[in-house]
């Protein structure tokens, strides 16, 4: 009898008997079936390392491995990252890329040190076994599985190192029946959401600036034509040069998006219309407070339900984005449906190509970030909202296949229930396609996660789980706001860059800004080194000191500390020698703006025309530089707001370039080990690949 057969006979012996849950002889027998026997005299608070199934509300089958026994029970902040215990979803991960999480743990320390004191085989083989036999199971009885007679609620096994391998000293194991799902949305449709040939807007005022008419405005600013826009609002014949009409009943043809701008109290009789007139693709949702209150969560509960019911429908019916959304900007579908004034928030083109996508729970995410740093300057810019039916899942798979995208950046506050799943899927999936994927979870702590529930009624589940979850799908997951603005900009910024090795040269006339460099290379589970310059490079580094009168002044080293009377040609031309070098694979360059001869400032009085306008500043010098290696380079610009042109000098021309060299060369370190990540799964592609 196989595994999955003999487990699935013990669920429905023990469900017959009213539990839902294996008993000792039951757990006997599975555990005997999974090739584990139970430890001789050894107690849970012994064990060397705990393994769990479980069935998470968002992810479904997660397997985790880490610390057993008493040591289970220590809180995990109290450790560095992976090494309390890992996580997995458990159809993208496969025995022997499990394994490797696992040896990231400390648990894998004490049994691999354990194993060569007592002169014992190396645990590898026995883990991996298990981690197999695990894993087939938890493929059988996973909650998204249709035709699993049960759910694997829970498996949690503390286990010890014995002569003969692992032995189980503690086990339980819960299970339940399957519970029905929602039904898949027609994902193909956000093409409309996305490139709108007619667009509908109910909502607008005639009289006044509502948020309707504010964003009747920005979709005619943006340059959407008004021939192709309709407003709906009974007894109007034009606003703002935009015909209007009756409402839904008095469209001639089909409507590719309808943007919704009533109180939210008269959404829901309306979404009804929408779905029996099956008038329209997409629709905009913009109104607030549904599902987000206590007296509103039943009301929406159920206009979910008969939203969720029509995708079942021919044709899959129309696709909802929000409620509570900020709207859309679609670059290469020429418009802006947001309600923020455009004077307030201008979208200038900062890259020769958009190619980089920003979904996110909030709207004011995004207007704060891209507020900030306009270098993000993303193609797509979408808010989803509560997510009453298109969820982060639906729009990652998307965008996964979307010619022409590069990078992702997500703000993700909740999950509706396996979403999680089908947005981990969808990572995998974008990584396999090239893509990166940049995520920021909020609701980090419980008074966090109070302040979520007040925003879009759904919040991400533990932190821990989350961040190992994600990372291994492939995504890289940042702790706070600075981390994910660095990280979306300089995945975008070296997205066509090579990524050989992890040897570094850093390069600073600010001694301190070169040691900092290189201070900073390590990050929790990924390390860069600081590359040997070969002798070639050497010399080259030593006739441009000579030629700027510095040779007395330097020793050539790596980090290099070229004093501050280096000019920027010193700089650039010392750079390009370290990124010709073959045993460098990236450079990070402080441009020192404060010091004298570096052509810093917008205008100089003391030296009239020593200053960005001259061809000799770093701004004219780096572009082409940084353009013709395939090396990343990274400009550091650490100074006040009086050099903020030259930052934004460098930033406008293409070049990757960071206020200060802790910033920067983190996010190089960072991006450096997603890289290599990316290309981990490219060449093994653990787990079935259902992405």
């Amino acid at each position: 009898m196989s595994m999955t057969r003999q487990a699935a006979g013990l669920f429905s012996q023990a469900a017959a008997q009213g539990r839902d849950g294996l008993d000792a002889a039951g757990l006997k027998t599975l555990l005997a079936g999974l090739g584990l026997a139970p430890a001789t005299g050894a107690s849970y608070a012994a064990a060397d390392l705990r393994i769990t199934l479980d069935s998470t509300r968002e992810f479904g089958m997660v397997i985790s491995a880490g610390l057993g026994g008493l040591e289970a029970q220590l809180d995990e902040r109290n450790f560095r990252r992976d090494r309390a215990s890992v996580h997995a979803v458990a159809e993208l991960t496969d025995a022997q890329d499990f394994l490797r999480l696992f040896k990231r743990t400390l648990a894998w320390q004490k049994l691999d040190a354990a194993a060569r004191r007592n002169g014992r085989p190396s645990p590898e083989a026995a883990l991996a076994d298990c981690f197999g036999r695990l894993l087939e199971l938890a493929g059988a009885f996973a909650p998204d599985r249709s035709d699993a007679p049960f759910v694997l609620q829970a498996l949690e096994l503390d286990l010890v190192q014995a002569e003969g391998g692992l032995s189980v000293c503690s086990a339980r194991c819960s299970f339940g029946a399957p519970r029905p799902g929602r039904l898949p949305r027609p994902i193909a449709k956000i093409d409309k959401l996305i490139h709108p040939e007619r667009i509908g807007i109910i909502g607008v005022s005639g009289s006044g600036m509502n948020f309707g008419r504010i964003i009747l405005r920005n979709l005619i600013g943006s340059g959407f034509p008004a021939e192709k826009l309709l407003v709906l609002k009974p007894g109007e014949t034009e606003i703002d040069g935009v015909r209007c009409i009756d409402g839904l009943k008095a469209l001639d043809s089909k409507l590719d998006m309808l943007i919704v701008a009533v109180a939210a109290s008269a959404v829901y009789e309306l979404v009804d219309q929408i779905i029996e007139s099956d008038s329209v693709d997409a629709v905009m949702l913009i109104p607030g407070s549904m599902g987000e209150t206590k007296k509103s969560r039943e009301p929406a509960a159920a206009l979910a339900a008969r939203i969720n019911a029509a995708h079942g429908r021919p044709g899959g019916g129309p696709i909802f984005l929000g409620a509570n959304c900020l709207g859309v900007v679609s670059h290469p579908g020429s418009y802006d449906s947001w309600f923020i004034p455009l004077e307030r928030l201008p979208k200038p083109k900062k890259k020769p190509v958009r190619n980089s996508v920003m979904l996110s729970q909030s709207g004011a995410f995004m207007i704060t970030r891209m507020s900030q740093n306009p270098w993000l300057d993303p193609a797509y810019m979408l808010a989803l909202g509560n997510q009453t039916d298109l969820t982060h899942g639906d729009m990652l798979s998307y965008f996964a296949d979307l010619p022409g995208i590069e990078t992702l950046g997500i703000y993700i506050e909740g999950f509706k229930d396996l979403d999680g799943l089908h947005f981990a899927r969808a990572v995998r999936k974008a990584v396999l396609n090239g893509r990166q994927i940049v995520v920021y979870k909020s609701g980090r702590t419980a008074p966090g996660q109070g302040g979520v529930m007040g925003h879009t009624a759904s919040i991400a589940g533990g932190l821990g789980l989350f961040e190992s979850v994600v990372r291994h799908a492939g995504a890289i997951v940042t702790e706070d706001l600075d981390t994910f603005d660095d990280l979306f900009y300089i995945a975008g910024a070296l997205h066509g860059k090579k990524v050989g090795g992890n040897r570094l040269g850093a390069i600073s006339g600010a001694g301190f800004e070169a040691v900092g460099m290189a201070d900073n290379i390590e990050s929790d589970g990924f390390a860069m080194q600081m590359g040997t310059l070969g002798a070639a490079t050497v010399s080259r580094i030593e006739e441009i000191l000579v030629a700027k009168k510095l040779d007395q002044l330097v020793e050539v080293r790596n980090p290099l500390d070229i004093n501050p009377g280096a000019d920027d040609e010193a700089h650039l031309g010392i750079s390009e020698a370290f990124l010709d070098d073959p045993d460098i694979d990236a450079v990070i360059v402080g441009l020192d703006p404060t010091a004298p001869s570096v052509r810093a400032l917008e205008q100089s009085r003391l030296r009239p025309g020593y200053d960005l306008s001259d061809a000799k500043s770093a701004v004219h010098l780096m572009p082409p530089i940084a353009q013709r290696h395939d090396k990343p380079l990274i400009g550091i610009v650490d100074g006040g707001r009086l050099y903020d042109a030259m930052a934004a000098g460098l930033m406008d021309r293409g070049v990757c370039c960071f206020r200060n060299c802790t910033r920067g060369t983190k996010a190089l370190v960072r991006y450096f080990e997603a890289r290599y990540d990316a290309d981990y799964l490219k060449a093994h592609r653990p787990g079935n690949g259902r992405a």
